[in-house]
């Protein structure tokens, strides 16, 4: 038989580094079935022949009777071994972390001592170990005690789901040592951070009764866990921390963190808005974002910054990760290891909201990573009224991360000194793996969903615990008072500073002159749009467009292009000489242009670096090898970077990185396209409470491009709308650009112009689909070296005193009118493009609208249903631009985008094409 020392260390070794529970569990069944199925080992480790009675029996680990062995040792260390493996992957279950209580009182009953065929008896058996505890051998109860102690204390640890071995060796290593408990200073800083949590909210609660601020009265702790991540950043060298949350707690880590001045935040409280803040005043006050420098207490500091946040809670999540992704880009290699991503979450949304799952499943992905991100859930335990049966279906609103293999530690909100060191190991672990790591934060929430809010409506028995419970400042003070930490002055004293500083600042706040508010107000409503006084040159000149087009066919040595792709490529140099450079061959060059004028360029979507439609080719793969190359990367020193990525099957997260990403480096031409227009509803969130408002919200700029295909092509009504329409009922204010080009020689200058301009703001192109590919579609080489963006392309084909009829269009219904009045032979109608919807090119379409006779019939035609596209968007300003009313030439009001039948919407479009000339 076996030693007891190699038994033991086989077993241990093998539960670390790979035989899970499952694998003990299926030796179990087989060994309850048929003991002589499994070899010698399990046999003893299962107790030898069993007595399988009943079918309960064949389910239940207590149901093995272990008979007598000859040699129990190696038996006791082999099921000893088997104990500290289940309490590593259940020993969180039994852990004291929340802090309403009540506590675990019995072992789960896969921890039972009954479950791995021990006996009281055996408690004092003295057994290898092989390190575990830093010890040789124990004792079955010095076992028990350890693994408690490590597993079932106010932190609980889940990271035996984690797949590489290392990580969870690393964990063990630190999780399963001595813990050194924090000195006097470091006590005495906790204290102050809670401390001055605690203060800040009962002082608000005081001076502005009835406000709604969103405290984190209950959940102080999370002041302390945002204290220890900076400090361990601060010690590792980081230069930023970036922080993404929801309302909760905001103004808190406002003023305890980022350093917003109180005065500033008692002045949102009386509406005296500072205008010239980092952000602008048009939200509430816990929607805002900030800038600043946290200090720690010990010495350093750190840049930090809150991105600012709708009320749709956990949206801010991967804006947060696209500013972190940028600041990573611009620091280059080094990236990860300069800035630090720290998201807070709420329970409930952590686990309800889909957004959450596609922002876990960006962080290692090559276009989304950010080296691993900190999250943090301020677990109140509740969801405005709902409580975690109705939220969700697992027992952890943490459950979801572990479809990423990221490491999740609960701890107990109430004991600050646990809460310091998973923040700390956290941080460890992010630096390590590069890896997301979730903290979950077991709290409560003092008051209701909002302080106007009575819970104990909903939650009676939970609120009367919560009202009879000191505050966790209080807790702590009492327990550091009762280890002879501190004395009962000490205790109050710090809090009573803190309170002093925001009285001194309330009174400051007061005396200041009220604000000319309400005028500030009306400006802003008064405000229109306005275009650029000087818009950027953005014609280039040949010897740039032949260096970059070269670029496409100058393949690395050996390379095998696929022999589809290799005629595209050589089209785009002969297309310079031919005049029919194609739109992918436009793309190419505004992409490529820029990128030698030492602007970058990022381009990412579903499908993107070989475009939906098979015509980008922005990255090739050899046919034999798989190898990659991009052409736009070979353009020779001094060349910007250009990175195109495919996404994940994502718009919502997708859309909102890449606003984050474009915000943080405006000097970037940011590139998010849709795998089909349509598909955008599922980034509405982000259309609605970011690009299109942001800049009027919060002063929150960015420069994001939405490349959104679209056109009624006969391919049904999900993959035909772009939806136009809500792109335009959000314009207002010079929020944002809004085009349909018909050519790509205007596409080409539009990319441009939206890069070079010194003002950002979001682009929204209407990109075509078969015009792609279309004969008609395409533009000269002058059209690139000469001129710029035109909003508005005339009619050069007709005689102006001749034109009896005059259709205003966008896009591709262009091409079929166009084509139309050339079979027809029709020569008193002109047909004039509007590329730029928004802002509305007022003066340019009355310029070319003054050629044409007075009396001359102006009409909208577009081949969406007349409820939609740009139709009722443009009414008023035709009307104020031509001087008359005009008319819509359309298919008629419809609820889907388009129709099935790819034959019936043959028909329609002849019939709108028809009628637009009647």
């Amino acid at each position: 038989m076996a030693s007891q020392s190699d038994t033991a260390r086989t077993v241990i070794h093998g539960l670390d580094f790979g035989l899970n529970e499952w694998v003990v569990d299926e030796q179990r069944q087989r060994y309850l079935h048929d003991p002589g199925s499994v070899d010698e080992t399990w046999r003893n480790f299962f107790g030898g022949p069993a007595a399988v009675t009943s079918s309960a029996s064949l389910t239940s680990p207590a149901a093995v009777v272990p008979p007598p062995a000859a040699d129990p040792a190696p038996l006791t260390a082999v099921r000893i071994a088997a104990l500290i493996h289940a309490y590593r992957v259940r020993g969180h279950l039994m852990a004291a972390t929340n802090p309403l209580g009540p506590q675990p009182a019995a072992p789960h009953p896969e921890l039972d001592l009954a479950a791995f065929g021990l006996l009281d008896t055996d408690r004092s058996a003295t057994v290898v170990v092989d390190g575990f505890a830093g010890r040789t051998t124990m004792t079955l109860d010095e076992v028990l005690g350890a693994v408690r102690e490590f597993y079932c204390g106010t932190t609980g640890f889940e990271y035996m789901h984690l797949q590489d071995f290392r990580e969870r060796r690393w964990i063990q290593q630190r999780v399963e040592a001595p813990q050194r408990p924090p000195d006097r200073a470091q006590q005495l800083q906790f204290l102050y951070r809670l401390g001055a949590a605690e203060a800040f909210e009962s002082f608000l609660q005081t001076k502005y009764v009835g406000h709604k601020r969103y405290s984190l009265e209950g959940g102080e702790s999370a002041i302390v866990l945002l204290d220890a991540l900076l400090h361990r950043a601060i010690e590792a060298g980081l230069t930023e921390t970036v922080i993404g949350m929801a309302h909760r707690g905001r103004l808190n880590v406002l003023a305890n963190i980022v350093g917003k001045s109180y005065a500033q935040i008692f002045g949102e409280f009386e509406d005296a808005v500072d205008k010239a803040s980092v952000h602008g005043s048009g939200d509430v006050k816990y929607h805002l974002g900030a800038r600043g420098t946290y200090r720690a207490l010990p010495g350093g500091s750190i840049a930090v910054s809150v991105v600012a946040n709708p009320s749709h809670l956990e949206i801010v999540g991967p804006v947060a990760q696209g500013v972190v992704r940028a600041k990573q880009d611009l620091a280059g290699d080094d990236g990860p290891g300069t800035v630090l991503p720290v998201v807070l979450h709420g329970d409930a949304a952590f686990a309800g909201q889909g957004v959450v799952a596609e922002t876990l499943n960006m962080s290692q992905l090559p276009g989304y990573g950010t080296g691993g991100t900190v999250h943090v859930i301020v677990n109140n335990q509740v969801g405005f009224t709902t409580l975690p049966r109705s939220g969700r279906s697992g027992t952890y609103a943490t459950d979801l991360a572990r479809m990423v293999g990221a490491p999740i530690l609960h701890v107990d909100g109430d004991d600050p000194e646990a809460v310091d060191r998973v923040a700390r190991l956290a941080f460890d672990y992010r630096r390590t793996f590069h890896k997301d790591v979730v903290i979950d934060l077991l709290c409560y929430r003092r008051h209701g969903h909002s302080e106007v809010d009575d819970p104990s409506i909903t939650q009676p028995v939970m609120y009367d615990r919560i009202d009879a419970k000191p505050s966790v400042r209080t807790l702590y003070a009492e327990s550091l008072v009762a280890r002879k930490a501190i004395g009962e002055q000490q205790a109050e004293g710090a809090r009573r500073d803190y309170q002093g500083h925001l009285e001194q600042a309330f009174t400051e706040t007061r005396s200041l002159p009220a604000p000319a508010f309400a005028k500030n107000v009306a400006a802003a409503v008064q405000q229109s749009p306005r275009s650029e006084a000087h818009p950027p040159a953005t014609a280039i000149d040949e010897a740039t467009a032949r260096r970059v087009i070269a670029s496409q066919s100058e393949l690395p040595e050996g390379f095998a292009v696929h022999p589809r792709v290799l005629p595209q490529l050589k089209r785009r140099a002969a297309s310079l000489d031919s005049g029919t450079v194609d739109w992918a061959t436009a793309e190419t060059l505004a992409i490529g242009s820029l990128l030698l004028q030492g602007v970058p360029v990022r381009l990412a979507g579903q499908d993107s670096r070989r475009g939906t439609f098979g015509q980008r080719h922005a990255v090739l793969t050899d046919r034999h090898t798989g190898a990659e190359h991009t052409p736009l990367r070979s353009l020779g020193p001094g060349a910007a970077t250009f990175t195109p990525y495919d996404s994940m099957l994502s718009e919502l997260a997708a859309l909102a990185f890449e606003y984050g990403y474009a915000a943080a480096r405006p000097e970037a031409l940011v590139l998010w396209e849709a795998q089909f227009g349509d598909f955008v509803n599922g980034a509405q969130t982000v259309v609605d409470e970011y690009i299109a408002s942001s800049e009027q919200k919060w002063g929150r700029r960015s420069g994001v491009t939405l490349l959104l295909p679209h056109g009624l092509e006969g391919q049904g009504p999900d993959h035909s709308s772009a939806r136009v329409e809500r792109f335009l009922q959000l314009c207002a204010q010079d929020n944002m650009t809004v085009a349909m080009p018909s050519l790509p020689g205007n596409y080409f200058h539009l990319l441009r112009q939206q890069a070079l301009a010194p003002r950002k703001r979001p682009l929204v192109v209407f990109t075509p689909k078969s015009m792609l590919r279309s004969k008609a579609a395409v533009s000269a080489l002058t059209d690139f070296t000469e001129g710029g963006f035109r909003p508005v392309l005339p009619d050069v084909t007709v005689d102006p005193g001749k034109v009896a009829r005059v259709l205003l269009c966008s896009g591709k219904v262009f091409h079929d009118l166009d084509a139309h009045r050339n079979a027809t032979g029709t020569t008193d109608t002109a047909i004039v493009r509007l590329e730029r919807l928004y802002p509305f090119p007022e003066e340019e379409l009355a310029a070319e609208l003054a050629r044409f006779p007075a009396t001359a019939d102006v009409r909208w035609v577009q081949e969406e249903p007349e409820n939609q596209g740009p139709w009722s968007f443009l009414p008023p300003r035709l009307y104020r631009t031509a001087g008359r009313l005009v008319d819509c030439v359309s298919r008629p009001e419809a609820t889907a985008p388009a129709v099935g039948s790819s034959r019936r919407h043959g028909l329609e479009q002849k019939a709108v094409v028809a009628a637009a000339f009647q």
